[in-house]
Order: structure tokens, then sequence, then C-alpha cells
């Protein structure tokens, strides 16, 4: 395939997967265990849905290695299996794609404060964020996809942390914003105008939102995006926001309904469209239809 890099840059269209966490509780996670062990424990399981988002028509897949760093695995006693599971999660995603797909690493934030708001030295996190992205480089993935962070510092670290495993991969960059009556920001109160500028000022390559919101408000955060940067945008928009029903959490936006909206998205210029919580393969194959309504080649008619 070309290289992913080339198809960012020229502003091609690329279909992103939808959801992995929600789809793993589907099929059995339970509240507390770690999703990154499922890797080596019921690879069937992730390879299944990865190979169910290349069906559905995704360009390009992510690893289920959200949590993969140290920090974030110490707490279920798993950091010293850093290496095991992120080598697993990539060839996982790896084999679903078949050469049909690219293949990102999903990185995900540590869950842990920052000094001075906490007690987390960010060069300890620093060296843990690097050792996850050398062993996912090592691994053979085609983006390292920095996701769902609220904290501007801990971001700047994780692009950091990128660029020092290597200068040339594609680097994505997406935060999560919550409405307020100031506009969007996020839980630590960075505002998109500054996620726009400070994060591709970091190296990445394509910055957006992922993750708390539907696609009624991913569709402002991005045109909002769009006033203050001229670069990539990438938006993964949740199927709404949970209602718990019959004890279970429930997404209500559905395939039809989100893909309505993908014509105003390309037309304020995000050109990476994915989904994120309660998106499943169906949402990614109505997206798909979408993009090829607009004329888009690369995306066939679904069978």
């Amino acid at each position: 395939m070309e290289p992913l890099a080339d198809r960012i840059a020229r502003g091609d269209p690329l279909l992103l997967d939808g959801a992995m966490g929600t789809e793993l509780l589907r099929q059995g996670l339970t509240p507390g265990e770690c999703p990154e062990l499922l890797n080596v424990t019921r690879p069937d399981v992730l390879e299944g849905i990865a190979r169910a988002y290349v069906e559905a028509g995704a360009d390009l897949i992510l690893t289920n290695t959200f949590g993969g760093s140290t920090a974030k695995l110490a707490p279920y006693g798993l950091e010293q299996r850093m290496h095991e599971l992120n080598e697993a999660g990539v060839c996982l995603a790896r084999r679903a794609a078949g050469g049909r797909a690219y293949v990102a690493a999903s990185c995900g934030p540590s869950g842990r404060l920052l000094k001075p708001y906490g007690d987390t030295d960010p060069d300890e996190l620093l060296d843990g964020f690097r050792a996850q992205m050398e062993c996912l480089l090592a691994a053979g993935v085609d983006a390292l996809c920095i996701e769902t962070t609220i904290d501007l510092n801990e971001a700047l670290l994780l692009i950091r942390a990128a660029r020092d495993a290597s200068s040339d991969i594609p680097v994505t960059a997406t935060m999560t914003f919550d409405p307020t009556p100031r506009g969007f920001v996020t839980v630590m109160g960075v505002t998109i105008e500054q996620a726009a500028r400070r994060l591709p000022d970091a190296g990445a390559d394509a910055v957006g939102s992922n993750c708390g919101n539907g696609i009624d408000h991913m569709v402002a955060i991005a045109r909002e995006f769009r006033r203050h940067t001229d670069g990539p945008l990438i938006i993964q928009s949740n199927a709404g926001l949970p209602e718990i029903r019959d004890g279970l959490a429930v997404y209500a936006e559905t395939p039809d309904f989100m893909a309505a909206r993908i014509p105003e998205l390309l037309d304020i210029g995000v050109t990476l469209i994915g989904g994120c919580c309660g998106t499943t393969p169906h949402h990614i194959h109505a997206f798909r239809n979408a993009l090829r309504k607009r004329g888009h080649s690369a995306f066939p008619p679904a069978p």
C-alpha cells in the first residue's frame, strides 16, 4: 500500500475503525479486567473485532494497546508484560488487516495526574511512553494514534515520546472535550484553540477529538478546530452518550444517523473519520457508504 504519511499529507479521506472497548464488553470483558491482557488470553476475540472492521471497509484499524503503557498496566500488576502485550496487540491487528488496511497503535494517557496537580513525575511517564512506542514500532505499526487525552501537558509528553521513537512515522493526537457555557474544553480546562495550536507544533501530523460526544457535538468540535488549524483533522465520535437500560450501557446513535453527518465533516475538512465508544462495524459500514456517495472512489459499495 501507499505510505500512510503520503495519504494523510495529501488530504485523502481515510476511514478508521470504530470502538474497541465497548466491543470487548459485548464479548465478555468484565469491569476491572485489563483489556490489553485479552491480547494473549482471548486473541480470537481481538482478531475477530479487527477483522470485522476491515470487512466493514476501514482503511485503518487500531491495536488493542490503549492502556499498554507501563503506568497504565501497573495497577493490574502487568507492567513487566508491557512488551508482550503490545507486541501481541500489533500482531493480531496485522493478521486481521491481511494487507487490506493500515494498522495504527492506540496509545492512551496514563490515568495519573502530573505534578504539580498530582504526584507523577513527567520524566517517568515520558520514559514509559517512549518504551511502549518503541515496542509498537518494532512490532510493525504504520502510525501512532494518541487518544482520549484531557491534559495538554500529558498529550505533549505522548507526542514527544512518539517523536523520540520515530521522526517520520505518522502521529495523530486527539483530545476529549466537554460542552460548557464557555465552549468545548477538556476536564483539565484545555480549549480547542490550545489543542489545535500546540499539538501540531509538538509534532502531531493530524489533530482532533475522540470520545465523550455524539456526532452533533463532534461536528461542532471539528468546525472549531478548523478555525485554528489548516492541518489534517481526525474525528472519532461516540454513538452518543451511554444510557443505562436494564443495567446495561446503551448507545443510541444508529449507523444511519451518524453517517448522515459525514458530509458535514468532509465539508469542514476532516479527512480521518472513525468511531469511538458505542460504534460498531455496522457504523463503519454506513460511514463507508456515506463517503462513497460523496464521490470518493476508494470506497466501493458495501456488499
